[in-house]
Formats: C-alpha cells, sequence, structure tokens
C-alpha cells in the first residue's frame, strides 16, 4: 500500500524533503534555547554579571528568529507536498479509473469512488502534512530533549523513560482497537454517499410517490450507524488526552520532588533545574504529538487501503502488443461464444452463440428482458471479453484491435442515454471532437434531431444542464444517436435506444440509416416488431441461446416466440414481457413457446 500511494508524491518530492529539513533545524535551535536560559541563570543573574546576560541573550534572541524562520519555511513546503500529494492521488485514480473495463468499474459502487476521491484523501493529505512535519519534529524533539537530559543530569532523567513506557502501552492499545472501528466507518460512507445520491438524481420519482418520509427514514438509519462507529471510535481516542495529562503531571510531580533534593545536596544547580523542566515539557509534548500521530495515522491508514485499491486495480482488458489499428469492414462473427459477468461463476449471460453478419446489413434484436442482448452488443466493441469462442469484426478477432480504434468504429447507442453539461454542440462533438457546425447538423438530421433543435432560442447553442434534464427523453435519444453517426462508424449499435421516440420518428431515423448510411452494419435492439421488420435479418434471443435468425417472413412462419411476440404487439399489448394470449410457456425472461 505504501509503495502505491507513495510514488503519487511525483513532482512534489523536492517539497516533501525539504520539510523535514527545515523541521529538524527548526527543533534544534528550539532545544538549545533552554541550555541557553541555563547560561543567563547561573552564569548571568546568579554571578551578578550583566555582560553575560547581554550575550546569552543575544544568543537566545538570535535562535528564536531562526527557529521563527525554519517553522515557516517548513510549514510552507508541508502544504505544498500535502497538497500537490492529494492532487496526484484524485489525478491518479481517476486515471485510472477511466481505464477500468465495465467489469472493473462493476466491483465498485459510484458513492465509493466518490467517496475516495474526497473524504479519503482529505485524511491521506492531513496524514502526510503531519508526518513530514510532526512526525520528524516529534521524535527528534523527543531524541535532542532526552540528550540535554542526560547531559545535564542522568538520575533524574530516568523518570522520563518511565512516563515513555507507559504512554506506549497505552497507544498501541488505542491504536489496534479504533483501526478496526476506522474500517467499518469508511465502508458506513460508502453508504451514506450512495443514499444521498439515488435519493437526489431520483428526486422526480420519489416525490411522484410520495415516499419522502421513507427516504429520509433510510437516510437517518444510515446516519445514525455513522454515528454510533463515529463515537465508539472517538471514546477510545478520548483515552489519549487523560493518559497524557497523567504522565505530564506525574513527570512535573517527580521532577520537582527529587530535583529539590539534588539541589538541596549540591549536586545541580537552580539554572539546571529550570532547564530541566523545559526539557520535560518539550519531551512530554513530543509524546503528545506522537499520540496524535497515531490517531491520525490510525484514521488515515484505512483510507490509505481504500485509495491503493483503485490505484492497483488493473484492467480486466488490455490492448495486445502489436495492435490493429484499422477495420476492413462491418463483418460481425460470433464463433461458439460463451460470457458471463463473472468469469467463473457458472451463470452464463450468453450460451454457445454462433452467427454471421455480413457488412453494411440491418439487424434487428429482439427478446424478453434478460435474454442477453445488451450483452450481446457489448462483446462486439469489447466492453467485455468472452469466457470462450471468438468475436471477430471485421475478419479479426476484437482482442487484436486497438481499443480505441475498434470503439471508435464501433459506436453504440447506450440503453441509458447520457448527456453532459454544455451546449448540445459540445455533446454532439463528443463523437467527432472536430466536427465542423455542418457535419453536426447533418447527423442531427439523419437522427430526426434537427426538428427540435431549430425550434430552440439558442438552436446548437442550447445549454444542457447535467445528465439532459431539461430535454426529453425522445429528444436525448435522438442527440446520442446524431453524437454517435458522426463517428461515421463502420458498425453502429442501438440498444433500445429509440424506445422514447414515436413510432413515425422511429420510421424516419430508419429510413435516413437505409439511406445516408448503407455501408454501416446497423445493430438495433428493440423492444416493438414494428422497429426491426424491415430489417435484413431480426436475430430472436432466449435465455442466452439464439432462438431464431432470419427475416421477418420467415421467423412469423418458424418462430413460435417471435409469434408470440408479434401477436400481443398486434392486440395492444406492447410489452411481450406479459402473460402471452396463446398457452405459451413463459419463463423468467420472457416469453417461450
Amino acid at each position: 500500500m505504501m509503495k502505491t500511494l507513495l510514488r503519487q508524491v511525483g513532482a512534489y518530492k523536492k517539497a516533501s524533503i525539504l520539510t523535514p529539513v527545515f523541521t529538524a533545524l527548526e527543533v534544534l535551535m528550539e532545544v538549545l534555547i533552554p541550555f541557553i536560559t541555563a547560561q543567563i541563570i547561573d552564569r548571568g543573574i546568579e554571578a551578578g554579571n550583566l555582560g553575560q546576560i547581554y550575550l546569552y541573550g543575544a544568543i537566545m534572541l538570535g535562535m528564536a528568529f531562526l527557529s521563527l524562520v525554519f517553522g515557516f519555511l517548513a510549514g510552507k513546503y508541508a502544504a505544498e507536498a500535502s497538497s500537490g500529494f492529494a492532487c496526484n492521488l484524485r489525478d491518479g485514480m481517476y486515471a485510472n479509473i477511466q481505464r477500468f473495463s465495465f467489469s472493473n468499474i462493476d466491483k465498485y459502487s459510484t458513492a465509493g469512488l466518490v467517496t475516495r476521491m474526497t473524504t479519503d484523501v482529505t485524511n491521506v493529505q492531513n496524514a502526510y502534512q503531519m508526518i513530514l512535519r510532526i512526525t520528524v519534529r516529534a521524535p527528534l524533539m523527543l531524541i535532542c530533549s532526552m540528550f540535554m537530559c542526560f547531559f545535564i543530569n542522568r538520575k533524574l532523567s530516568m523518570i522520563f523513560l518511565i512516563a515513555i513506557a507507559v504512554l506506549a502501552a497505552a497507544l498501541i492499545y488505542i491504536m489496534l482497537r479504533t483501526m478496526k472501528i476506522f474500517d467499518q466507518v469508511f465502508r458506513q460512507y460508502d453508504g451514506l454517499n450512495a443514499s444521498v445520491q439515488e435519493n437526489v438524481s431520483a428526486i422526480r420519482v420519489v416525490k411522484a410517490y410520495v415516499r419522502e418520509g421513507h427516504e429520509n427514514e433510510k437516510f437517518t438509519k444510515a446516519a445514525e450507524k455513522l454515528y454510533r462507529l463515529f463515537v465508539k471510535a472517538e471514546g477510545l481516542l478520548a483515552l489519549n488526552n487523560p493518559v497524557m495529562m497523567l504522565v505530564v503531571y506525574g513527570c512535573i510531580i517527580a521532577l520537582s520532588w527529587f530535583g529539590a533534593k539534588f539541589i538541596v545536596g549540591g549536586s545541580m544547580t537552580t539554572g539546571e533545574l529550570t532547564s530541566m523542566f523545559s526539557y520535560v515539557m518539550s519531551v512530554l509534548m513530543s509524546l503528545m504529538m506522537l499520540s496524535m500521530i497515531f490517531v491520525m495515522l490510525t484514521m488515515s491508514t484505512a483510507s490509505g487501503r481504500r485509495i491503493a485499491e483503485v490505484l492497483e486495480e488493473e484492467p480486466d482488458l488490455k490492448n495486445p502488443e502489436r495492435p490493429i489499428m484499422e477495420l476492413a469492414d462491418g463483418s460481425i462473427d460470433f464463433d461458439h461464444v460463451h460470457f458471463s459477468y463473472q468469469h467463473g461463476s457458472g451463470e452464463e449471460a450468453l450460451h454457445d452463440i454462433s452467427l454471421h453478419i455480413r457488412s453494411g446489413e440491418t439487424i434487428g434484436i429482439i427478446g424478453g428482458t434478460g435474454c442477453g442482448k445488451s450483452s450481446l452488443v457489448s462483446l462486439i466493441s469489447r466492453l467485455y471479453d468472452v469466457d470462450s469462442g471468438t468475436v471477430r469484426v471485421g475478419g479479426r478477432d476484437v482482442r487484436a484491435y486497438d481499443m480505441e480504434a475498434l470503439r471508435n468504429q464501433v459506436a453504440v447507442v447506450l440503453q441509458k442515454n447520457v448527456l453532459f453539461s454544455g451546449t448540445i454542440l459540445e455533446n454532439l462533438r463528443w463523437g467527432k471532437e472536430d466536427a465542423t457546425q455542418e457535419e453536426c447538423e447533418e447527423a442531427c438530421r439523419q437522427a430526426c434531431a434537427d426538428e427540435f433543435i431549430e425550434r430552440l432560442p439558442q438552436k446548437y447553442g442550447t445549454w444542457i444542464e447535467q445528465g439532459g434534464s431539461n430535454v426529453s427523453g425522445g429528444q436525448k435519444q435522438r442527440l446520442c444517436i446524431a453524437r454517435a453517426l458522426l463517428k461515421n462508424p463502420k458498425v453502429l449499435i442501438l440498444d433500445d435506444s429509440t424506445s422514447a421516440v414515436d413510432a413515425a420518428t422511429d420510421a424516419k431515423i430508419r429510413q435516413a440509416f437505409v439511406h445516408k448510411i448503407p455501408g454501416t452494419t446497423k445493430l438495433m435492439i428493440a423492444q416493438r416488431i414494428s422497429s426491426v421488420r424491415d430489417a435484413d435479418r431480426i436475430l430472436v434471443l432466449e435465455d442466452g441461446k439464439i432462438s431464431g435468425f432470419d427475416t421477418h417472413e420467415n421467423l412469423m412462419r418458424t418462430n413460435a416466440i417471435y409469434q408470440e411476440i408479434y401477436e400481443i404487439q398486434q392486440k395492444g399489448g406492447g410489452d411481450f414481457d406479459q402473460q402471452p394470449v396463446s398457452g405459451a410457456k413463459i419463463g423468467k425472461d420472457g416469453v417461450q413457446a
């Protein structure tokens, strides 16, 4: 974990090195000041020598000024190093997340990733700054003060060794108990953030169903659980201060008792005892700082492990050593493909799929919910890898292509349409960064998006809110189709991407595909047979297997599942996942013959 995190220090190594250097110089000045104080008392005040008072007084002021300068520089570089380290951690996690395949992303919740990049990074940032300054300052101050104490009076200094042993035992006990609790705390943060994110993103549904009370209750339970965990952890950490105060006052009483005896016995001067009091406070303050470090490290260790998990996560999908950069054509072949989302789980989403699609064909894909439609098309652009078998595009295995080149030529309009904050033109240029205004307008005409864009006051300069909340579902779908068309792909996949548009607009979009992009292979997942009946061929899926693959006319004669879907929709049922009308058996994924 530590190696993974420290690799992110990067350009801030210089600041990370200078911080402990200036901290050490600051400590050196502070340690020498009590020794000079003792000289002022013994050689100046008690000896009645004003010159010695001026001399040592000037030396003390010089040391105090240098301590101030070194402390300022140490603080400046510590802030620079810790803030830069935190910035690099966020950049490193975000960059690695962008490399994740869908299967990698499935391991983490969105709320969990947000917590890691905010709360967890802040904890590690604070710990790093403390390590650079206090982890250097406290031990160095402790060692130097102990050395000076032993230099002044060896017997009296044994008090400190006993104090250190007592405090160390207490700190180890507290740290071991609280570390396990903080692991639970940060996992609970994920749940709390997930609750907030889900509620805010679905606020319209919450209000439509009058479920505000239920959501408040759910959030309150998550918040109260987090509260109880924090109280438990902080309750244990609260033992730190009482133990520290017990040790401090115990040392002061012991030092006063035995020091007075040594002065009376003549083995110690008043100035030496005065400096010993200063050093005992330095020693105990060092111990207190060390206890603070242990508390912070206890919290940040849990955060550091969570950050390291994301940084160390290796993408499941990788480019080959010599990737192919260009697709020959839009032909697609599945050769005995088996696929499951959790490899080796035995629960296959696709089972023994074999089919051949010619370049330029229009293929409709239909089947019950959960039959594997989206899983099938996800393999074409290599969003996932197969368990066994081969998927070929343009005659070559998709695993032989450069993934960026493959996905630029296999455009996918996903089932869940996503738009980003920005103008309509900026959203369209996600498909082609350097697309001209004319190219964007042509793509919108093909997707029938120009009809509503031209009615907007600012047309292509209209601002899209986050998630496309200020446009309708159908408008969002048409913009996403236009964005995909700008890529001028060899394969275009529409994953139920016209479900929110009316039948007339759906027909216009399909006609535009026929005339404008005849050479592009088009795969259209749909719930309505009317959306795919004019396709060259229609693929019918059932429980992850191919039930039929033929034209509409042939399927109507030979495929019972397709016949049932057609009959239900003709009679106005619309959704073919409901109970069929003619005695066919229903499975968990849809209608079966």
